[in-house]
């Protein structure tokens, strides 16, 4: 049986301001933005490489704005993929990384699966984990990313 993960639903207060920041700011993908007679306003983004999607709007859920945490994203170079959310103006927290039961700053020394992570916020508080995967060095040390 087959149980795919396509579609996370977060809570926001504002969906125009969700929509510029997930879709300007973050990168993601516009795939709907449907308001309806009744004035409900729904939108869905995708990652970019990603299977799933989320969605937000104006009476999708009851949860309060802000309540989700700890949504990651997968990342081939974290180093990378925090750079590029920096440069279009996301506050990310530096990058961290477990060893040995431990977390240190910076990168995991061996670039291990899993291991290092970096944090940011939407603007209502919702919050996600960039983690490092399938780190690939590449022929000259140059890293590869997604």
């Amino acid at each position: 049986m087959d149980l795919r993960l396509e579609l996370v639903v977060l809570p926001v207060a504002d969906v125009e301001r969700a929509l510029a920041f997930y879709a300007e700011q973050v990168g993601f993908h516009p795939d709907e933005d449907n308001r309806y007679p009744d004035g409900r306003h729904v939108v869905q983004l995708t990652p970019p490489g990603s299977a799933c999607s989320i969605a937000f709007g104006s009476g999708l859920t009851d949860a309060p704005p802000g309540s989700v945490r700890g949504t990651h994203l997968v990342v081939r170079d974290i180093e990378v993929a925090r750079s590029a959310l920096v440069e279009r103006g996301v506050e990310v927290e530096g990058i961290r990384h477990v060893e040995a039961g431990h977390v240190a700053p910076g990168t995991h020394p061996a670039r291990r699966d899993h291991a290092s992570f970096a944090g940011f916020a939407d603007p209502d508080g919702n919050t996600w984990v960039l983690q490092e995967v399938g780190y690939d060095a590449g022929p000259a040390g140059t890293a590869t990313a997604d």
